[in-house]
C-alpha cells in the first residue's frame, strides 16, 4: 500500500497475512496428510498384530469386522489391541469373544487402553474371588463294591 503523510514523505506498507494464511494452510494439509499416513501405519499393523496372535492369514469375514470396528465403531486401533490383548490372556483368542469385550468397554464406557487394562484387571481378581469363595460341595458317599472279589 503507498501513501504519502502530512509533510509529503512516501511510504510503503505491506501485510504479510496472505503469506501467513498460505503457510497455516499448507501446513495444515500436510499435518493432515501425515495423521493419515499415521492412522493408515496403525491400522496396518492392527491387521499384522491380529494374524501374527491367530498364527494364520485373517478370512474376509475377519477382515470386514476389523474394519467395522474402526470405521463404524470408532474403535481406537489401540483399544482393539487391547481387547485382543485381554483376550490372549484368557485363553479365547476369536473375533466373537473380542467382539463381546469392546462391546463391554463402549458399555461401561472405557475409551483408552489404560481404562481397559484397569477393568481387566479388576475382572480378573473379581473372578479369582468368586472362585475362591464357591463353597466346595462333597459329593455323596457311593457305596463302594469291588466286585473283582466276591464273597
Amino acid at each position: 500500500q503507498n501513501g504519502k503523510t502530512d509533510e509529503d514523505i512516501l511510504y510503503e506498507q505491506y501485510s504479510l497475512e496472505p503469506l501467513w494464511e498460505k503457510l497455516y494452510i499448507f501446513l495444515y494439509k500436510e499435518k493432515k496428510q501425515m495423521d493419515m499416513n499415521d492412522k493408515q501405519k496403525r491400522e496396518a499393523s492392527l491387521y499384522q498384530s491380529f494374524e501374527k496372535e491367530f498364527g494364520r492369514p485373517l478370512s474376509p469375514f475377519e477382515v470386514e469386522t476389523l474394519s467395522m470396528w474402526l470405521d463404524e465403531d470408532q474403535q481406537s486401533p489401540e483399544l482393539i489391541l487391547a481387547a485382543l490383548k485381554e483376550a490372549v490372556l484368557s485363553a479365547k483368542v476369536n473375533f466373537r469373544y473380542i467382539d463381546r469385550i469392546l462391546f463391554e468397554w463402549k458399555r461401561n464406557g472405557i475409551r483408552t487402553p489404560q481404562e481397559a487394562a484397569e477393568h481387566g484387571r479388576k475382572y480378573r481378581m473379581y473372578q479369582k474371588q468368586k472362585k475362591e469363595n464357591t463353597p466346595v460341595t462333597p459329593s455323596k458317599d457311593l457305596p463302594f463294591y469291588n466286585w473283582l472279589e466276591e464273597e
